[in-house]
């Protein structure tokens, strides 16, 4: 299933030309527009640095104050206070980095194959590759916390994409499958049980069968690659299938979801075993329209293109879970 971008992800440079092989006005207006907004957003990110470390100075001071209006006594009190509320933070945060392993350990063993597609690379301009790898990073960030998380591939993880994923602090260190292969070669001996999940299918998954291997396609398109990977699931002849959605909800806008919802989608069935649930846990409000009739024609959400905005404000802070991952 193909993403658009999430919120913090601006508008993208179409790969349009004229004849003569330049850029065409309209995406020359767009490139330009890009860098503009990467511009604003690089002197708002160093605006937020700047507020971050005057904060801690604060903070920094008025402690030092503090300890300062106090006699020696109280002082040593409070800074072992300090030291042993620090100390069982660390303890605490240690037992859950060990309950989450052992949950993501079991989940290689006998948890819900699913895969993400990463071999439209090629297709991608660097913010759109840069978006995905955020998407992904969110997507391992709420598996760890899920009681029942899945067994996640990320495949064809390689060139641009691979070299991406590989500057995340700590990714060497994630508990998931990364394989530079593709899919078919790195699961041939599971072709049987592919499932790629695609809006064009004509098949609804009623239900997650443990014994088949989901994939999610990995692109972030802008509209630019309609039905890319229904047309690459035929021609290696696997199963498609897509989520439904249109039997639960009438999608008040954009019928679209990101990759990292989509993800977020299966791995909430997988605890609720209830579709509509996981539907509205995961969906964002501003697109769930009323209740779709139970005998309406399913109107398809499976991530083919990534919603141009996604509430990604506080997704941030959740992919900062994922260790060694610096909260912005």
């Amino acid at each position: 299933m193909e993403g658009k971008e999430n919120q913090e992800k601006g508008p993208q440079e179409e790969e349009c030309t004229n004849g003569g092989g330049s850029l065409s006005k309209s995406a020359q207006k767009k490139l330009l527009k890009q860098q503009k907004w990467e511009a604003k957003k690089a002197e708002k990110k160093a605006q937020e640095k700047e507020q971050k470390k005057r904060e801690v100075e604060r903070k920094r001071r008025e402690w030092e104050e503090k300890l300062a209006s106090l006699g020696e006594k109280e002082r040593e009190k409070l800074i072992e206070e300090r030291k042993s509320l620090r100390k069982e933070r660390m303890e605490h945060k240690s037992e859950e980095r060990a309950v989450q392993t052992q949950r993501l350990s079991k989940a290689k063993e006998c948890g819900q194959k699913i895969v993400i597609d990463l071999e439209f690379s090629h297709l991608m301009t660097p913010a759109e590759i840069n978006s995905l790898v955020q998407q992904i990073m969110y997507c391992y960030a709420v598996n760890k916390r899920c009681s029942e998380p899945g067994h996640l591939w990320l495949t064809g993880c390689k060139g641009e994409m691979g070299n991406a994923l590989k500057k995340l602090p700590g990714f060497d260190n994630w508990i998931i499958e990364k394989e530079d292969r593709s899919y078919i070669e790195a699961l041939e001996n599971e072709k049987q049980n592919l499932v790629y999940l695609t809006a064009d299918s004509e098949n609804v998954v009623n239900e997650l069968d443990a014994s088949k291997i989901y994939i999610v396609g990995g692109l972030v398109d802008r509209n630019r690659w309609k039905g890319i990977t229904m047309k690459k699931a035929e021609e290696q002849g696997i199963q498609t299938a897509k989520l439904p959605i249109g039997n639960y909800l009438n999608m008040s806008s954009s019928q679209v979801l990101t990759v990292n919802q989509v993800i977020e989608i299966l791995l909430k069935y997988l605890e609720t075993k209830d579709w509509k649930e996981a539907f509205f846990q995961v969906i964002p409000q501003r697109k769930r329209g009323c209740p779709a009739d139970s005998d309406q024609q399913s109107k398809q959400v499976n991530g083919e293109e990534n919603e141009e905005k996604d509430d990604q404000c506080g997704s941030k802070k959740q992919c900062a879970q994922v260790k060694g991952l610096p909260i912005p």
